[in-house]
């Protein structure tokens, strides 16, 4: 990205929803876009009995909380860049500092702090409705331009 290019995540507006079209795993377990700017990205997943670990706390399962930091950190790449291109994670660690809440959803906040020419670095954090009360937090790389797919046809030009 050069100065001149906007990120993504300042324009995106009422179309974030697609930051997550090119994942049906995350669609299919219900997580939101509920915020993006530059950089950033705000995910949310609602608490349901069939993403429970654990059926006698109703703890949500680690990995879905995984998967959601994932999918979090992804989307803070894709809105850090000026158009939508494929990426993949190459790292991620996640240290759990605590159980989720039985019936709370969880909200996944991530920061893509450093862009090079191919590899993207992000840190976030895991938390139900206070980040200074963390659930997880999380180190993560993203390859960039991971393979040459183009976006699909939903995506409007002025984000291709």
């Amino acid at each position: 990205m050069t100065e001149t290019e906007t990120p993504l995540g300042a324009i995106i507006g009422e179309n974030k929803h697609l930051l997550l079209s090119y994942t049906p795993f995350a669609q299919a377990v219900g997580m939101e876009v509920e915020a993006v700017e530059a950089g950033k990205a705000t995910l949310k997943l609602a608490w349901r009995a069939d993403l429970v670990g654990n059926p006698e706390t109703g703890v949500l399962h680690g990995g879905v909380i995984t998967t959601l930091m994932d999918n979090a950190c992804g989307v803070a790449v894709m809105a850090a860049m000026p158009r939508l291109v494929a990426i993949a994670t190459l790292d991620l660690r996640i240290d759990y500092l605590k159980p989720a809440s039985r019936g709370l959803a969880v909200r996944a906040f991530c920061h893509c702090y450093k862009l090079t020419r191919s590899i993207a670095f992000v840190r976030g954090i895991a938390y139900h409705e206070d980040m200074d009360d963390p659930i997880a937090h999380c180190a993560a790389s993203f390859m960039r331009s991971a393979n040459r797919k183009p976006p699909p046809a939903e995506v409007p030009e002025a984000l291709r």
